[in-house]
């Protein structure tokens, strides 16, 4: 089931690891880790392997169909 999740910013930005977490695709920081470095996850459709990516308002992450919307 594909689903759409809308993260709302507390600072200027979330990490994208952090994202994965908030949204429940990741239930900890390591599999988050490894779901980035295997390249499962795209920023704004691109592959991006860094997890301390800044994801600001507007971006989208994109993991095994679902979607995070970063809102502010």
């Amino acid at each position: 089931m594909n689903d759409t999740f809308e993260i709302r910013l507390r600072d200027e930005y979330i990490k994208l690891g952090q994202a994965l977490k908030a949204a429940n695709l990741a239930e900890d920081g390591v599999e988050a880790k490894y779901m980035i470095q295997d390249g499962l996850v795209e920023v704004n459709g691109e592959k991006e392997t860094r997890r301390g990516r800044k994801l600001y308002a507007g971006d989208v992450v994109s993991l095994k169909g679902n979607q995070i919307h970063i809102i502010g």
